[in-house]
């Protein structure tokens, strides 16, 4: 929303998305669907793409694409009213703890 694109799909990985619960709370919130990798540990694995991709040894990002493994999708649930009955919430709670 900041950038002013368009989220369609939100990539996740990290020790956090191997949370269930997580991955999709963030879905629903979100309005978006989640895709986390078969493999969430990816630091060393985009190290070693990046590498690879500036020595040449793929020749742009869309080979990488083909390298992925099995992921899994979370989809939001949530329609739009109960997501922003959620997020009044949410806020409302921020603000009340903030003063």
């Amino acid at each position: 929303e900041d950038a002013g694109v368009p989220l369609s799909v939100l990539n996740v990985d990290g020790g956090a998305s191997a949370n269930d619960f997580l991955m999709q709370f963030q879905a629903d919130m979100l309005g978006v669907s989640l895709r986390r990798p078969a493999n969430a540990e990816t630091t060393a694995l985009g190290a070693a793409y990046l590498a690879g991709l500036t020595t040449g040894f793929w020749p742009d990002t869309a080979a990488l694409v083909a390298l992925r493994e099995g992921e899994e999708r979370f989809l939001p649930t949530f329609d739009e009213s109960a997501r922003a009955e959620r997020l009044a919430r949410w806020r409302d709670a921020v603000a009340r703890v903030r003063s």
